[in-house]
């Protein structure tokens, strides 16, 4: 057992130096005796600090803990809102505490990228994907929002672990009321399913997935062309459903 970093019989040993250190005459012997203590914690001191691995090797390994998670599987319980349909405004705090409404973004493809939790294995795969190709959404003009119930700091400590710059967006309270509105939420899960809207640059719902399975990650092809499809929409989008 240890106490404050210590094994338990080094730090009763340096609390006794402590109670006798006082009662010790000034003088050569206390000096010397000094110096032992001080070699000794510098000794302890080194050995802790040469059984720590490196912080790059502590951000790895959390960065890999997916690998290992538990699996998230189970058919999709959800079908999502039809393409038509005029996307439900929201105001979520993003990784930041920075509020991102949906309506300010009119004007561009938006795509709301609804995932269960952060950290789990196929949602660090997903949005993994995204961020190494997220200049194929950037040259679309497309704005990308990846949204679950995850509390903002659980999203600031996840991005910065998996050096993600994508807007993770917080629906943690209410918990899953964005997705309820986008009728993806999983009431009996407590997170939503796994979804993809794309909203054209008129605020509707141009495309839609809803993952069959919930650890099926979508078709990134068929996601780009849709984006491309709803910004070269002028007027009504071009339906592409393909909601289970």
């Amino acid at each position: 057992m240890q106490t404050n970093g210590y094994p338990r019989a080094l730090h009763e040993l340096e609390q006794q130096f402590a109670r006798l250190a006082p009662d010790i005459p000034d003088g050569p012997h206390k000096q010397a005796l000094a110096v032992l203590h001080g070699i000794t914690t510098e000794i302890w001191r080194t050995v802790q600090h040469d059984r720590m691995p490196s912080s790059g090797t502590d951000i790895r390994q959390i960065a890999d803990l997916w690998q290992s998670a538990p699996s998230m599987e189970g058919a999709a319980a959800t079908t999502g809102l039809p393409v038509g349909a005029l996307a439900p405004d929201f105001v979520l705090p993003d990784a930041t505490g920075t509020p991102v409404r949906l309506a300010d973004l009119r004007g561009r493809p938006v795509v709301l990228v609804f995932y269960p939790l952060d950290w789990s294995p196929g949602c660090s795969q997903q949005l993994d994907l995204y961020q190494q190709e997220y200049d194929e959404f950037r040259s679309r003009g497309a704005t990308l929002l990846a949204i679950s119930p995850d509390s903002l700091y659980s999203h600031g400590a996840w991005a910065a672990v998996r050096r993600l710059s994508i807007p993770l967006l917080s629906d943690f309270h209410p918990k899953g009321e964005i997705a309820r509105r986008y009728h993806v939420w999983r009431d009996s899960d407590g997170f939503s399913d796994r979804a993809v809207y794309v909203i054209d640059p008129h605020g509707r719902i141009a495309y839609r997935h809803v993952s069959p399975y919930v650890h099926h990650i979508p078709d990134l092809d068929e996601l780009l062309a849709a984006i491309d499809t709803a910004r070269s929409t002028d007027t009504e989008p071009a339906a592409q459903d393909n909601g289970r």
